[in-house]
């Protein structure tokens, strides 16, 4: 009989692991550094050396684990390859066969954005819904699709893929991913801190920005301080999010939007602000979706990997 299972969410700095037991519990949690030297060829060894420490620590028998799933920076395809993980100085690595030679187990691979999704339905913001759709504003914007509590993977992989997304025309800087005008350069915490400064420089309408160093939660603090540009930059930022979902809902129909990473922290003012161009744009069948905070924070990843080899 299964007993347990193990959640690991690969980033470029550390491994978050997690043990569940096959209910959902998190029993423990820790992290190992992401060797990403010599093209990131510890990092498997590093994880199987994690687990086994675990499964030796616990006294788990081997024949009662359910198996391994696993979250990483980049596409996987439907053979559990990930085709690129550039912040892991990976090509192409068959994660879930390497991965099941050295520990024994079954694995399970999926980006980790979509995991992170999957995670979010399965014990946070999107609990008791069946098709949500995930969005991340860290450092970039990420994404991920469940539709009938499947990951929305796509062909290359790359499904979700929420912050590429093209949003504006005029845009004459570049995106990390090579485009113009795309969403992350609006929606992120870079994004918000861009258009802010951008306001500041096209006006001098007083505001406490000017007195402070520009970030994101330096914006929405103001916004709750009804600083009249920051109240601007934040009707900006609403539109191009607001704006981008309204599409998502005319594609995957969601039952609702789960809002995370590091910009989310602004809490419910900043879905205010998107709800209401969302609202604005959005067909009228997708109207009524809900909004959601993300609930799971760093733990996201690993729960969404423990029950990605749950089913």
């Amino acid at each position: 009989m299964k007993e347990y299972c193990f959640g690991i969410d690969v980033g470029g700095t550390t491994v978050k692991c997690g043990l569940f037991s096959v209910k959902g519990d998190i029993l423990d949690k820790w992290e190992i550094p992401t060797r990403t030297e010599n093209n990131g060829v510890n990092i498997l060894p590093d994880v199987a050396a994690a687990i086994d420490a675990k499964i030796q620590e616990k006294g788990i028998a081997r024949d009662t684990i359910a198996g391994v799933g696993v979250g990483i920076p980049g596409p996987v395809n439907e053979d559990g390859a990930v085709i690129c993980a550039v912040n892991l100085h990976w090509g192409y690595v068959e994660l879930e066969k390497e991965l099941e030679k050295l520990t024994g187990l079954t694995v399970k691979a999926g980006n980790d954005a979509n995991v992170a999704a999957l995670g979010e339905m399965w014990k946070g913001g999107g609990a008791g819904y069946h098709n949500v759709v995930m969005v991340t504003l860290g450092t970039g914007v990420g994404g991920g699709i469940i539709v009938n509590g499947k990951i929305v993977t796509g062909t290359h992989g790359a499904g979700g893929e929420i912050g590429h997304i093209h949003v504006e025309d005029d845009e004459t800087l570049s995106c990390n991913c090579g485009n113009q005008g795309c969403l992350e350069q609006y929606a992120s915490a870079t994004g918000v801190v861009r258009l802010a400064n951008r306001m500041l420089e096209a006006t001098d309408k007083a505001s406490v920005l000017r007195n402070e160093e520009v970030t994101a939660k330096a914006v929405f603090d103001a916004v709750k301080a009804e600083d009249e540009l920051a109240m601007e930059v934040a009707e900006k930022f609403g539109k191009y999010l607001g704006t981008a979902l309204a599409v998502i809902a005319g594609v995957v129909d969601p039952e609702v939007f789960v809002i995370g990473g590091g910009v989310s922290k602004a809490g419910k003012i900043l879905l205010d602000y998107v709800e209401k161009y969302y609202k604005k744009y959005v067909f009228q069948g997708s109207r009524d979706c809900a909004f959601a905070l993300a609930e799971l924070g760093n733990d996201a990843g690993i729960c969404g990997a423990a029950k990605l080899v749950l089913g």
